[in-house]
């Protein structure tokens, strides 16, 4: 038996990385005339529109409409979706808040869509959030390599059948994955970050062998050596694309990784800069501190007081 491991790659690393979780959350039919507000998400939004049309509305970008198999998600800012652009809205909240996660808007159904939130860790989620624009509109063409899959999703929704909720939130997650690739084939030439890098021919390569081996003591010579460039050459266009030096860039995510765990776990010090490749306490230490400009245990300590004052303050309302 021949046992294939797949092959690590910088999206999947990144998004493990920052613990996204997608959570299907709501269920929209409307009909008539008909306009509903939603404040500003605490997470990111991604909805589907399963079947007629609607108006996506924002204070300061143009009014789009949106048809049936096209996915938008809302990075963050308060959005609109009505019939007509000039519709009267009413809340969210009210249009929710004695149906849970289904409701009904209007006479009718001429319009039905599913919504839901990607989770991401409240420190490190910045590095999608802030990655991606606020609205981001993916047409149908481009979605309809998974029509199956929502299609699957429309059906799982409301079938109460066992395990459905699960089945949901791992379709909506496997639906956002595919926008995000979407969203990268459309991206500018002259983009820059970290999405750019990964549809960029000499990036892209660097990126999945950093975060494949983030503890590897890797070279500018190794780096341009698999970006097929010269030294010089990779570097000012790695600068340029993903908007910081090679190596500034493998340190700012092994810190990040290394933040993570001492947030969420117990592991010692010393332990979790040596899995990252450091070989002493006070390289990890300085590098730490240059990127969070605190040592790795005060770090931890400040985060650990932080979390217990924010759940006392939850239990206390």
């Amino acid at each position: 038996m021949i046992v294939q491991i797949m092959p690590s790659d910088a999206l999947s690393a990144i998004l493990n990385a920052i613990n996204a979780v997608a959570l299907c959350s709501i269920s929209l039919q409307a009909g008539g005339d008909w306009g509903i507000r939603f404040a500003a998400p605490a997470n990111i939004k991604f909805n589907v529109v399963r079947h007629g049309g609607c108006w996506l509305l924002t204070a300061d970008q143009a009014p789009v409409q949106l048809e049936a198999g096209d996915c938008f998600v809302v990075t963050n800012g308060a959005f609109d979706l009505a019939s007509t652009p000039d519709a009267t809205m009413v809340a969210a909240q009210d249009v929710f808040s004695g149906s849970g996660v289904a409701a009904q808007l209007g006479e009718g159904n001429d319009f039905a869509i599913l919504g839901g939130s990607v989770r991401l860790d409240t420190i490190d989620g910045v590095v999608l959030s802030d990655a991606l624009p606020r609205i981001l509109v993916i047409k149908g063409d481009a979605a309809a390599p998974i029509a199956w899959l929502l299609d699957q999703l429309d059906r799982e929704w409301d079938s109460g059948a066992p395990g459905a909720q699960l089945m949901c939130n791992d379709l909506l997650r496997l639906a956002f994955i595919h926008v995000l690739r979407a969203h990268l084939a459309q991206r500018a030439a002259n983009d820059t970050g970290w999405l750019s890098g990964l549809t960029d021919r000499h990036i892209a390569p660097v990126l999945q062998a950093v975060h494949a081996e983030p503890e590897r003591n890797w070279t500018l010579t190794e780096l341009s050596r698999l970006a097929g460039q010269s030294r010089s050459s990779f570097a000012a266009r790695f600068k340029q694309r993903v908007g910081v030096a090679p190596l500034d860039y493998l340190t700012r995510w092994r810190m990040r990784l290394a933040a993570g765990k001492l947030r969420r776990g117990v592991e010692p010090v010393s332990s979790i800069g040596a899995t990252l490749g450091y070989r002493s306490d006070s390289a990890f230490g300085a590098s730490f501190h240059r990127i969070y400009g605190t040592s790795p245990s005060r770090y931890r300590k400040e985060q650990k007081v932080g979390s217990s004052a924010i759940e006392a303050d939850s239990a206390g309302h």
